[in-house]
Order: structure tokens, then C-alpha cells, then sequence
């Protein structure tokens, strides 16, 4: 019981970067604008992703539908360029700051977040 709680204990204030991946090997990932706050996207990232947008710069992600690794913007060119990662308390979620270039949304919105659930019905946010 001592080791599991040492281990919290690291994860939760050390300075070490010790990412817990689910069952599948994923971490949730929150797009949100650097300039904003505005969220513009909710995906996951496995390790390649994580490695891959920490290389670059460029947000990466595990897309669980084509089960491969996608740079955001790939064939759109709305890429988002990672300004921070922001990493949860227990290390099982990330928040990257981004500076989109263009709209964040496959619909072509700015975010994907763009109705509000109000009444029992989506309405525009």
C-alpha cells in the first residue's frame, strides 16, 4: 500500500511526467484556444500522438475510427499549433492551448462546441 500511495504521490506533485493511458492505451485531450479560453475540440491522444505533437508542435491525435495516428489539419490545413500542454492532476487528461489556423470543427465551425443543449434540444450556442 506504501508503494501505490508513493506512486500517487509522484504522479500528483512531483515533477515528473508519468502520462497514465487507459485500457486502450488513451488520454483525453482538450483543444482550447491559447488567445480565447474558447474548448475547440475534445480527442485522444495514445503515446505516438503525444510524442508526435510534442515533437512537432502541431497537435496530434489517435483517431479511434481509422485506428491511426492524425495530425490535426492534415488534409484541411486547419491545423492547430500547440502553444502548452496542460497536464490533469492524475496525469490521465491534457489540455492543449493551440492557436488554430482556421476553423477547429470538421463542420466548419470554430469549435466543435457550437449548440448548447437547452430544454431537451440543441440550439445554437
Amino acid at each position: 500500500m506504501a508503494g501505490q500511495q508513493d506512486d500517487v504521490a509522484l504522479r500528483e506533485h512531483g515533477t515528473a511526467f508519468l502520462p497514465r493511458f487507459d485500457a486502450a492505451g488513451l488520454l483525453t485531450a482538450v483543444a482550447q484556444d491559447a488567445a480565447t479560453g474558447a474548448v475547440l475540440m475534445v480527442a485522444f491522444m495514445d503515446r505516438e500522438a503525444l510524442e508526435a505533437t510534442q515533437r512537432t508542435g502541431m497537435a496530434h491525435f489517435h483517431s479511434r475510427s481509422r485506428r491511426r495516428l492524425w495530425m490535426k489539419g492534415e488534409t484541411s490545413g486547419h491545423v492547430l499549433r500547440v502553444q502548452a500542454i496542460l497536464v490533469d492532476c492524475d496525469q490521465d487528461a491534457l489540455v492543449l492551448r493551440c492557436t488554430p489556423a482556421g476553423p477547429a470543427c470538421h463542420t466548419g465551425a470554430p469549435t466543435c462546441f457550437y449548440r448548447r443543449l437547452e430544454d431537451g434540444a440543441l440550439q445554437p450556442a
